[in-house]
């Protein structure tokens, strides 16, 4: 079999564990394709050994990675559009003597990847979207991070609003919100109205619910890979592959492989040192 007839494996949130990953790819087939789900670094005790680690493997043709609301966020520092946080990890990047090929590798990742029947975002999608849209919004945002005025784009790129879409959305709001959804979804309306403050899985505001739960939604017949929830972990489903399990919290770092029939999506699991309190603070 060929690596390229092998089906990948789907890593969750690094977060900046390089021991975590360089334990996960020793317990892993040394030729398995991996496909990270976002959340490379950040809060972890090694962002640069981690982001280092994952472009090596990228370029060598056996990974691929989307980008997660953390990497955004450093690529925002990095533009000087956004301060960084008080438990941010991200100074040794910042201050590597290849700080600016660092960025602009990662400036140049996608938000979705579509391959072999399987769907991988960071964090989720909305009901209305179909799989097309999904990967017609995603390469909106990547044209705009890849384009000699990313770091305009990223100084308008955050905020909550609008936080419900629409069709009608143009421009930066349009923008702005495929990056919530794909990057910061965890909870919303039967009607996509996002909400970004709940991160306890069993804390859903009235009338809100997970985007994987939203009848109707217009993914449910493509199997969706996706991290960033680490307080619901491990989830497994005919259609989902949840894949944080909070390892930069002290849980465990996780990998799955992505075949369309979920006899075969064997779960590899490592475990992780705390790096960070998850009372202390939310994700």
């Amino acid at each position: 079999m060929t690596v390229a007839s092998i089906p990948p494996h789907a890593v969750g949130d690094l977060q900046g564990c390089c021991s975590s990953l360089q334990t996960l790819l020793a317990a892993l087939p040394a030729d398995a394709p991996l496909r990270f789900v976002g959340d490379l670094v950040n809060r972890g005790p090694d962002s640069l050994g981690t982001l280092r680690r994952v472009i090596m493997l990228c370029e060598g043709g056996r990974a691929r990675a989307v980008l997660g609301n953390h990497d955004i966020h450093l690529l925002a520092v990095a533009a000087g559009v956004r301060k960084p946080g008080k438990r941010d990890t991200l100074g040794d990047i910042l201050a590597a003597p290849d700080c600016d090929a660092l960025i602009h590798w990662l400036r140049h990742q996608p938000l979705a990847i579509f391959e072999n029947g399987f769907l991988m975002v960071h964090a989720g999608v909305l009901p209305q979207w179909t799989t097309g849209d999904v990967l017609e919004l995603a390469g909106a945002v990547e044209r705009e991070l890849r384009s000699p005025h990313w770091k305009t784009f990223l100084a308008d790129a955050f905020g909550n609003h609008p936080a419900k879409w629409s069709s009608d959305l143009t421009g930066m709001d349009r923008l702005r919100l495929t990056i919530n959804a794909l990057t910061r979804l965890r909870f919303c309306t039967p009607d996509g109205a996002m909400e970004f403050e709940t991160t306890d899985a069993d804390g859903a505001p009235d009338g809100h619910m997970p985007w994987f739960d939203v009848p109707g939604r217009r993914t449910r017949g493509t199997p969706i890979a996706f991290g960033h929830w680490s307080t619901r972990g491990l989830v497994m489903r005919d259609d989902l592959l949840g894949l944080d399990t909070g390892c930069v919290w002290g849980g465990k770092l996780s990998a799955a492989r992505m075949t369309l029939a979920p006899a075969g999506r064997e779960v590899i699991q490592v475990a992780c040192e705390q790096a960070q309190d998850p009372l202390a603070h939310k994700k």
